[in-house]
C-alpha cells in the first residue's frame, strides 16, 4: 500500500485504525505493570526502575505508572474494577475518575459504566453522584437525571448577575418597603404558569399534527422554541451548567412516534449520553429477567 496516493478520508480512516489499536495495546500493557512491579520483572530484564521499563517499552510516563500501581491498590477491595484494571479493559485515565467514589456496593454500577460511556460521561456522571451524595443519602444510579435537587438550595459555584439598573431597581421599591423576594417569585411563578400553558397548547397542535401525519425524526420549531423559553441554551440537568447540546426523549421516539414538548428535555453531549446508557441497562436488565 503507497500511503502518499491514499485519499484524505483514507487516510484518516487508517489512522483512527491504527491509532484505537495503539490504544488498546497500551492499555493492555499498562495493566500488566502491577504485576512486573510485584515480581520486579524490571530488575530481572536489566532495567533501573519501573519507570523506565514502561517507558522504554511502551512510551509512559512516570505520571502514568505511578497512577496504575496507585490504583492496583485503591481498587484492592474492588475485584470488578481492579480486574478493568489489569486486563486492560478500561483506560487508567477513566479508571482514576471513579476511584474516589467507588465502593463494594457500587463497583457493579461503575464498572458497568465505565465499560460503556466516554471518559468525559464518567466525569459528568461522577460529579453529578457526588453532589447528590452531598445534598442526601442517595443510592448510587438511583436517581434519575430530573430528579428535584432540594428546595430553597443553590448549585455550587451559582451566582446571580444583575444588571446594575436590575439592582438599583430592586433596591428603590426595597427601600419604598416592598417585598422583592416575594414579587420575584410572583414573577417566577407567573412565568411557569405561562409556559406550562403555552407548552400544553403547542402539545395539542403537535399530537394532532401527527394524527394527521406520521411524524418524522425532525422536532418541530414550536417545540424547540418552548423548550428554549423553559430552559434557555443551558443543559436541563439542574447540577450542569453546559450548553445543551440535542434534544432528548424522554421516552424512546421509536416507542412513541411523538414530539410531545411535554416529554422533551434539551440535554448537554455528556448527560445525553448517559440518558441512553441508562435506557440501555434497563432494556438489558428487562431482556434477561423476560429469560429467567
Amino acid at each position: 500500500m503507497q500511503i502518499n496516493k491514499l485519499a484524505d478520508e483514507n487516510l484518516f480512516r487508517l489512522c483512527k485504525v491504527y491509532g484505537g489499536r495503539a490504544l488498546m495495546w497500551r492499555a493492555k500493557f499498562t495493566g500488566l505493570l502491577p504485576e512486573v512491579f510485584k515480581r520486579k520483572l524490571y530488575v530481572k530484564k536489566g532495567f533501573d526502575s519501573i519507570f523506565e521499563f514502561a517507558k522504554k517499552l511502551a512510551g509512559l510516563s512516570e505520571e502514568q505508572v505511578r497512577l496504575t500501581l496507585n490504583l492496583e491498590k485503591k481498587f484492592e477491595k474492588l475485584p470488578e474494577l481492579k480486574n478493568l484494571l489489569v486486563s486492560g479493559e478500561v483506560s487508567v485515565n477513566k479508571l482514576a475518575r471513579v476511584a474516589s467514589i467507588a465502593t463494594a456496593e457500587t463497583e457493579q454500577f461503575w464498572a458497568e459504566n465505565l465499560k460503556n460511556l466516554s471518559k468525559s460521561a464518567v466525569e459528568t456522571l461522577v460529579r453529578d453522584e457526588k453532589f447528590r451524595q452531598a445534598e442526601s443519602d442517595v443510592v448510587v444510579g438511583r436517581v434519575g437525571l430530573f430528579e428535584p435537587q432540594g428546595e430553597g438550595k443553590s448549585l455550587p459555584g451559582q451566582r446571580l448577575e444583575l444588571s446594575s439598573e436590575v439592582e438599583e431597581k430592586l433596591i428603590e421599591l426595597q427601600q419604598k418597603g416592598i417585598n422583592v423576594n416575594e414579587l420575584l417569585l410572583e414573577f417566577l411563578k407567573k412565568r411557569e404558569i405561562e409556559i406550562a400553558q403555552e407548552k400544553e397548547q403547542v402539545s395539542q397542535e403537535i399530537l394532532k399534527k401527527e394524527e394527521e401525519k406520521e411524524p418524522t425524526r425532525h422536532i418541530p420549531k414550536s417545540a424547540k422554541e418552548i423548550l428554549h423559553q423553559e430552559f434557555g441554551t443551558k443543559c436541563a440537568v439542574k447540577t450542569c451548567k453546559k450548553p445543551s447540546a440535542s434534544i432528548h426523549h424522554k421516552v424512546a421516539f421509536s416507542i412513541t412516534r411523538s414530539h410531545d414538548p411535554r416529554y422533551l428535555v434539551p440535554l448537554c453531549k455528556e448527560h445525553h449520553e448517559l440518558e441512553h446508557a441508562v435506557n440501555w441497562q434497563y432494556q438489558d436488565i428487562r431482556s434477561k429477567r423476560m429469560q429467567n
